[in-house]
């Protein structure tokens, strides 16, 4: 009987998600160590036509962000689809698919040089290619690294600031708006539940947005780990006042195997990059990915899920980077 209840306790033990994730999980894999489009943060990252994509981004506070896209169907080889979209603001700009399309909308522009702006135009695309105009000025006002979803058929912007470098807390927004077409937006809410920020992230799940994380860079450093949710977009309730995970800004965020996953980061206190990946399936428990990264820590990195993987790529350490990696969790966990 002894060996019986040992054997059956045994067989418990090995079929928990998270052992059969510590025992059979592959770890990081490096897909590409230097991808074909040059080193940067802040850039864009979509999933679209079977294809990994990466729009615009960041060099450096000195020059106007760059206005290429890239697309890979393997995360190695990378194919340049234009080098210079007609859309100017793509340094922390929010993207999305919709509708059968990329969209790209609002962001920064010329970093700390005289003429920078942030931005509330809306584009769209089907190739990566030709980029559609669909609003030359949103009824949000002009802002950045604002987070964007899809919820319920239509698309949600909440959040971000109006004045990157230059402005104050008075910059930060706590708003909500919506739109069934891209164009036309209405506003949910003048201010949600949760306190004004930038750099954050949502997902859905479960029927409900997800927002998380943020705060704010300069001049004075604030950052968040609390989390919310909303089914409507206009009423939100605190999931969890402090999450396990340092409170951060400049992270990615994704939803894979029914959990919201965070990646990466930046902290003022203690002043670091993050290098570790937690996940949740409610926005209230969060558990870290029992296998550490072996990619460098990083802020303003891009985050995907493909072909059952999550992938990253890019971001600042120091320096700004170009490499690739994918992680994909054994079946059933």
């Amino acid at each position: 009987m002894k060996k019986i209840a040992l054997n059956i306790a045994f067989l418990l033990l090995i079929s928990s998600p998270v052992l059969l994730a510590q025992q059979e999980d592959p770890g990081w894999v490096l897909e590409q160590m230097h991808a074909g489009w040059q080193p940067r943060d802040s850039q864009g990252e979509l999933v679209f036509k079977n294809k990994l994509w990466i729009l615009g981004g960041w060099f450096n506070s000195n020059e106007a962000p760059p206005r290429d896209v890239w697309n890979s169907t393997n995360g190695k080889h990378w194919q340049l689809v234009t080098q210079q979209a007609p859309w100017l603001h793509s340094d922390l700009a929010m993207q999305v698919v919709f509708k059968n399309k990329m969209w790209m909308m609002g962001g920064w522009y010329n970093g700390r040089l005289p003429g920078h702006s942030a931005s509330n135009q809306v584009w769209s695309s089907k190739d990566g290619a030709q980029w559609k105009l669909e609003a030359h000025r949103a009824a949000w006002s002009a802002r950045a690294a604002a987070a964007l979803v899809v919820f319920k058929g239509k698309l949600w912007l909440m959040g971000g600031t109006e004045n990157y470098y230059f402005g104050d807390h008075t910059s930060l927004k706590n708003d909500v708006w919506y739109s069934s077409d891209g164009r036309n937006w209405k506003q949910a809410t003048e201010a949600a539940e949760w306190s004004p920020r930038a750099y954050h992230q949502a997902a859905v799940l479960n029927g409900k947005i997800y927002l998380f994380g943020g705060g704010n860079y300069v001049p004075e450093y604030v950052a968040k780990n609390d989390v919310w949710s909303s089914d409507d977009g206009i009423h939100w309730t605190k999931v969890c006042e402090v999450a396990p995970w340092h409170e951060r800004i400049w992270f990615s965020s994704v939803v894979y195997r029914n959990r919201i996953w965070i990646l990466g980061g930046w902290s003022g206190n203690p002043y670091k990059n993050w290098q570790d990946a937690w996940y949740s399936e409610n926005g209230k428990d969060w558990q870290q990915y029992p296998s550490a990264p072996v990619w460098k820590e990083r802020h303003e990195l891009s985050a995907f899920v493909f072909k059952d993987k999550i992938w990253i790529a890019g971001g600042m350490t120091p320096p700004l980077i170009n490499d690739v990696w994918s992680l994909q969790l054994p079946a059933g966990w």
